[in-house]
């Protein structure tokens, strides 16, 4: 092995591992307290936990909205105080959590939720614009799959080996990861900064102010409202099935781990699909590639929901095609498609703005899915309600998907034609037309 092979090997061992376990620790700064039942507890005649769960998320989501400038506009030399900040606001959170009385403590939630709603975009800022971001999102992305599942169980083993209570066990564990996080931010801070080689294949990732933010999305805006738009369908539809289930699906004769074991073998196969996009350095056929996967994943998802009744799929089948199809597409934003993104069309600003930006917009779903499910007491055959969103779902993000391959690869293609033909030609006279190289006249 050369030398430069094993020094990019070690790298992406320290700053990937670095990434992965920095997020883990802001799940188990967040998702302990879902594992507690809170049982035969009440706030304002609701169910105690729901009301916890959705004070929580609305923090969360305000953290997304704050996120599009904060995380856009926060400067390398900022980041690790932004994140010490934030774990220790978290961590004062979950001890008020456990000393307020009830039902009053569940306000501490919403100051959880909003002081880490943004460590995914300040995490990312670490690892992006390198010639290795592919491999480092997809080992960032693998938290997604595993720190929910193992928060919930050092929740459950504090409370049942340990015997701290309900109230107090987010805050034990939380004293844990504090300084862990803290250690894992300097560790992250002290990455080498982008090489030249890097800015030359992935462009050179800056801040940018309210002025540039809006000159980017008029910029690109035909592409980025399909995305965004058939973005929050998808969500949606991934929230109904998460979060209905049940009641979708017959678990008689599974397993209760059933899920948690397909999404992971599901998420472990997007995510190397995903690091072999490293080996290719064409930034539009990455881009291509990758919507390519998504459209044939919701274009699935439209068949198998239409044809339900005649296919006769078992469950486990079915399960892995509607997680494989649905992760496929909210794994893509969240990890690689935008850095190839900025770096194809050479973009001066960073991912954050747009993972914050679709974050924010995701997360208005899952709260009005939430709100839906504890509010909207119906009736319904949710396996029957269930397919037909899918299939129409399915369709209109099919459409959506493959008109933004066709808007990316002709105005890559123009652009591509301008420089060619215009080689001396500068992007514009103001800076904010500087977002991106080429501007192409109408």
């Amino acid at each position: 092995m050369s030398n430069k092979k094993l020094s990019n090997f070690l790298f992406v061992l320290w700053a990937g591992g670095a990434a992965l376990l920095s997020y883990s620790l802001v799940y188990a700064l967040r998702k302990p307290f879902t594992a507690a039942a809170f049982e035969g507890l009440e706030a304002f005649g609701m169910d105690y936990k729901v009301v916890a769960t959705i004070t929580q998320i609305l923090g969360y989501l305000i953290a997304k909205f704050i996120g599009i400038k904060l995380i856009s506009e926060l400067k390398k030399e900022h980041r690790l105080r932004f994140i010490i900040i934030s774990v220790i606001v978290a961590e004062a959170s979950l001890i008020l959590f456990a000393t307020l009385p009830t039902p009053y403590n569940v306000f501490a939630m919403f100051f959880n939720g909003l002081s880490l709603g943004c460590m995914w975009g300040v995490i990312f800022s670490f690892i992006e614009g390198r010639r290795t971001t592919d491999i480092l999102a997809s080992l960032l992305g693998i938290s997604i799959v595993i720190s929910s599942g193992v928060a919930k169980s050092l929740g459950l083993f504090t409370m049942q080996t340990l015997h701290i209570s309900e109230f107090w066990m987010p805050a034990f564990i939380g004293a844990f990861a504090l300084p862990l996080l803290a250690t894992l931010g300097y560790i992250m801070n002290r990455l080498p900064q982008p090489t030249a080689e890097d800015i030359a294949t992935k462009s050179q990732r800056v801040p940018l102010n309210g002025q540039q933010r809006r000159a980017l999305f008029i910029n690109f805006m035909p592409v980025l409202i399909l995305l965004l738009v058939a973005n929050l369908m998808l969500v949606i539809l991934r929230d109904i099935k998460e979060d209905f289930l049940v009641n979708i699906i017959d678990m008689k004769g599974h397993s209760s781990w059933l899920f948690a074991q397909v999404d992971s073998i599901v998420t472990l196969i997007i995510l190397a699909l995903f690091g072999v996009m490293g080996f290719i350095k064409s930034n539009i056929k990455v881009l291509v590639i990758l919507l390519s996967m998504v459209v044939a994943g919701t274009a699935t998802l439209s068949f198998v929901s239409f044809n339900y009744d005649a296919l006769q799929l078992n469950t486990i089948t079915w399960l892995f095609i509607q997680s494989l199809s649905l992760y496929i597409a909210y794994l893509c934003f969240q990890s690689i498609f935008f850095d190839r993104f900025i770096a194809c069309f050479r973009i001066k600003g960073n991912v954050g703005f747009f993972i914050v930006t679709i974050d924010f917009i995701g997360y208005t779903g899952t709260v009005l899915v939430l709100m839906f499910k504890e509010f909207f007491h119906a009736d319904i055959n949710w396996l029957e309600f269930y397919n037909r969103a899918s299939g129409y779902v399915g369709i209109i993000c099919t459409v959506a998907f493959t008109c933004s391959i066709i808007y990316l690869v002709q105005r890559h293609r123009r652009e591509k034609m301008a420089c060619e033909t215009k080689p001396d030609e500068k992007t514009g006279n103001t800076e904010m037309l500087q977002l991106v190289p080429i501007t192409v006249e109408a």
